[in-house]
């Protein structure tokens, strides 16, 4: 009877092994503990913690490999440990890798970086407990900066920004990182006496060199290290209780525009203006966000694109302020169908026009465990070419079972009038139902329901997507429609385009090979796209079928494809790409891809893809190429080039061949101090632009900014030309 028991707990052991090493497993019934302890001295922030406390702090260190294959040997161990004190939590970490410094990969060193390229150390909160939230605080072996928010372990909100400090030191081990993270810009609830404080964490490991992702505890590799059902639990801490949480963030500005036609000056603005921004933490669920006299110098600029499509463009949001929380609020994870798209605020006309002064924008975000509220308000100015309008969003997420979700939103437009361009009043609304069920890790079920009511119009439209997919370590399928009828018109959002069914069916197989070293992972699938018209839904519009039977990631994460794309096409309404009219009539085709890029994280990497095949009536060759040289990360220099050859297409079967050149620099004395400039020419308008940025962070997250921007066009005569430059300090104070 032993000898059966004990053969029963080994292969019961034996299935879990082969479950964790291989394909996705539930969250452990009892999650493992982290305990922290109080410092006796004094902690400095240098990186290299030396401080005796740290040894006397428990170690975490049984990480699991998530990549290159799931479970196994870790290349790369990772040592943690936490400490705290009346006013921070404190960790340590001691990241090795047998090549030292060597060994290190980062590119460059801004802030809010993006995964993939460097090494990183990271750390996922969950001071509330709500297992569908997580603070995240991650860093470079140079000490960059990354902070954002993840809601259900899948929407990042990167342009969430609180107070925090990192510093690193690279050895002939590897490097270490020492965090201090105020607890006032952790939102936690008040401790109850005598019951121990609880929080979720997860921690992650990217060895670049090696493309090895670990983390603690298990998560499987096919979610991502924010899966806080997964979570640890961080005990030990004695907490303050929670501050007021005030953050002001003051700014002073001045800017200077000029706009001429040859010899004249058209326009001429020199000014100077005071603004502010401004976060309470009512408690640790509900923050109100206030923006005054509001100004977006900093932001990236959008970079020129030439369309060839029959769909809008989609630009994504790069302004701080509205950034912030954007996972919340309804279709905020596609670009499709968003009922609420920001970038129709502080914009004259359409998101892609000039911009408009914001006088005032409030923000209000409630989230529980069980439900989350949000509204924002914004007051956007009259300028000449347009009337003063007034935005309004309310959302209301209700979270039911363990990660499943149903909301409600209401957005509200109201343009006042403007009596010298004869504009009158009008309102536009819509309303919106969407939700999120997750039966079990593996599924997800999004659905979105939402209606436009336009006063200018008089229309009432309807519009809607449902998403099915099953994700796991071995493959991925899943399946989208979206409808959006000709009267939809959300004014303060995007669609991709109206009067159409969209069906999107498809997946791949995920493969990582035992006995082939140089590959990682190789994909083969397909996907159809298949659209029709939603007034009549037996015409037909357009279909293509994706397939990509080559989609491998090499060892080094160097990449290589080959697919192609079989197209079908009914024109039957005026379509101009690029002024090329096409004839209406049906046409079928056939587009092929070969892309390539090498290791990204090397001192120099590039790409190129080729893009070729028929196109509609003639043929379309395009090249994407591009170069980096990063030879440290306070130096990195960017080449990308695109040349379009159209070849007979059209009515007139007309050649047209495009060019657009685009060379960018980014010198960083570290990461608090940095300089970044791009051109870009455009032979298809014959545009080139320069932009130039220089930021300093004096304080943390107090800034300096000296912005120029220069774009001329000379397709016609005379050339227009705009100049700008904008100086702006901010101060960012937190009581």
């Amino acid at each position: 009877m032993k000898n059966l028991i004990a053969a029963a707990a080994l292969l019961l052991s034996l299935h879990l092994y082969a479950q964790e090493s291989e394909g996705n497993f539930p969250p452990p019934v009892e999650a493992p503990i982290i305990n922290a302890v109080k410092t006796s001295t004094k902690i400095t922030i240098d990186g290299r913690l030396e401080e005796a406390d740290w040894n006397q702090a428990p170690m975490v260190a049984d990480f699991f490999r998530r990549e290159p294959r799931q479970g196994g040997e870790i290349s790369f161990p990772t040592e943690v440990r936490f400490l705290y004190d009346d006013k921070h939590l404190y960790i340590g970490a001691s990241c090795q890798d047998s090549s030292g410094i060597q060994g290190v990969r980062v590119q460059d060193l801004r802030r809010d970086f993006s995964w993939g390229e460097n090494d990183i150390f990271g750390v996922a909160l969950d001071p509330q407990n709500l297992k569908q939230y997580a603070q995240v605080f991650q860093t470079t072996p140079y000490g960059n900066q990354r902070d954002m928010q993840n809601f259900n372990g899948n929407t990042h909100d990167p342009g969430w920004n609180t107070l925090w400090r990192v510093k690193t030191q690279r050895t002939a081990e590897g490097f270490t990182a020492e965090f201090a993270i105020p607890f006032t810009s952790l939102r936690y609830d008040r401790p109850k006496a005598g019951e121990p404080v609880e929080w979720g964490v997860t921690l992650v490991r990217y060895a670049r060199r090696a493309v090895e992702v670990s983390t603690f505890p298990a998560i499987p590799q096919s979610f991502t290290p924010y899966r806080m059902t997964y979570a640890a639990r961080l005990q030990g801490i004695e907490v303050p209780p929670p501050a007021a949480n005030v953050r002001i963030e003051p700014y002073t500005l001045y800017q200077f525009d000029e706009s001429k036609t040859g010899d004249i000056v058209l326009e001429n603005l020199n000014e100077a203006k005071l603004g502010l921004d401004a976060k309470w933490a009512i408690n640790p669920r509900t923050v109100v966000d206030l923006t005054i006299n509001t100004d977006f110098a900093q932001a990236d600029v959008d970079r020129a694109v030439n369309n060839l499509e029959r769909f809008n463009i989609f630009f994504p949001e790069r302004r701080q302020f509205f950034l912030e929380n954007s996972g919340i609020w309804a279709g905020g994870l596609q670009t499709s169908i968003r009922p609420f798209f920001s970038r129709t605020i502080g914009l004259q006309g359409s998101f892609n026009a000039v911009p408009a002064p914001i006088d005032l924008g409030t923000r209000f975000t409630q989230r529980t465990e069980k439900q989350a509220l949000a509204a924002l308000l914004v007051r956007q100015r009259e300028t000449e070419n347009s009337a003063r309008a007034n935005f309004g969003v309310l959302r209301y997420l209700k979270n039911y079972g363990r990660e499943n979700n149903i909301g409600i939103m209401l957005t509200h437009r109201l343009d006042e009038e403007h009596q010298d361009l004869g504009l009158l009043q009008k309102n536009n609304t819509t309303i919106t139902i969407d939700g999120q069920i997750r039966p079990t890790s593996e599924w997800d079920v999004q659905y979105l329901l939402t209606t436009s009511i336009d006063e200018e119009s008089g229309e009432v439209g309807y519009a809607g997507r449902f998403f099915t997919g099953n994700r796991s370590n071995d493959f991925y399928y899943g399946w989208v429609t979206e409808y959006t009828d000709a009267n939809y018109l959300p004014g303060m959002g995007f669609v991709r385009q109206t009067d159409v069914i969209r069906h999107n069916p498809g997946g791949y197989y995920i493969w990582r090979p035992k006995n082939i070293p140089w590959i990682r992972r190789y994909d083969p699938g397909f996907f159809v796209n298949f659209n029709h018209d939603a007034t009549n839904p037996s015409k037909f519009q357009q279909a293509s079928i994706y397939i990509f039977p080559i989609f491998t990631w090499f060892k080094d994460n160097s990449f290589l494809e080959f697919s192609a794309t079989p197209t079908w096409q009914n024109i039957n309404f005026d379509f101009a790409p690029l002024g090329l009219s096409i004839e209406k009539d049906r046409y079928f085709y056939t587009r092929y891809l070969i892309q390539y890029n090498t290791d990204l994280s090397k001192k120099w990497s590039g790409d190129i893809g080729y893009n070729f095949g028929r196109f509609y009536n003639g043929r379309r060759n395009t090249i994407n190429a591009a170069a980096r040289f990063a030879p440290i990360p306070h130096l990195a220099i960017s080449l990308d080039y695109e040349y379009n050859a159209l070849e007979g297409v059209g009515l007139e079967e007309k050649n047209l061949y495009t060019n657009l050149y685009t060379g960018s620099l980014r010198l960083a004395l570290n990461p608090r101090v940095q300089l970044s400039t791009f051109y870009q020419y455009n032979s298809f308008g014959r545009q080139g632009r320069w932009n130039v940025r220089f930021s300093w962070e004096y304080l943390p997250l107090s800034f300096v900014y000296l912005v120029f921007n220069d774009t001329e066009t000379d397709i016609f005569e005379p050339v227009n030309r705009d100049r700008q430059f904008i100086g702006k300090l901010t101060l960012t104070q937190q009581f």
